[in-house]
């Protein structure tokens, strides 16, 4: 009987961590891209601000917090270490404006660039790159008071500074979460 009660309580345990880490989408799916969250902030009264400075060919992604009425942005940053050699890592910055995300359906792919307006930077020791665009999809999970969490599935788009015929792309496509400060 002894053995019985043991064998249940574990595997209540196991189905309790089955539950929580599939509902939170802690684990990597086949296909994410590996970048690890380094940074996540959420704003409930902001909006995204990029400047941009071109003579240090350098972009700036901020959020500005002096603004009255709910507006929801997410700012998030990822870093990416391909291989241990020097000088291929590399670092993506993104930015949405999630306008209020009361409105926003959980479990619903909304379009990043249309519905979603998106931004993104990326530092690697390349050629200095300016953004084009964010295009792809944000699902967001869970909104709570504290934290918001999702998915996203973009590819961010970019043009060397000073030859508009080179373009480069980067794929996101993980987890994305942000904390309330």
């Amino acid at each position: 009987m002894y053995i019985f009660a043991v064998l249940m309580t574990a595997l209540r345990i196991l189905a309790l961590i089955a539950g929580v880490t599939s509902a939170c989408d802690i684990l990597p799916r086949p296909g994410d891209t590996q970048g690890v969250q380094q940074a996540g902030r959420w704003e409930q009264h902001g909006r995204i601000v990029v400047d941009t400075d071109p003579r240090f060919t350098v972009v700036y992604l901020r959020v500005d917090t002096n603004l009255t009425g709910r507006h929801d942005v997410l700012l998030a940053r990822y870093d990416f270490v391909p291989t241990d050699a020097l000088g291929d890592g590399y670092s993506l910055i993104v930015a949405l404006d999630l306008g209020d995300a009361r409105q926003l359906s959980a479990e619903h792919r909304n379009s990043l660039g249309d519905s979603i307006p998106a931004w993104g930077t990326v530092t690697c020791l390349c050629r200095p790159m300016r953004p084009d665009s964010v295009r792809g999809t944000y699902t967001m999970q869970t909104r709570g008071q504290r934290q918001i969490a999702g998915r996203i599935d973009a590819i961010l788009y970019f043009t060397a500074w000073n030859d508009p015929a080179r373009h480069a792309t980067y794929r996101l496509r993980q987890r994305i979460h942000g904390v309330r400060p």
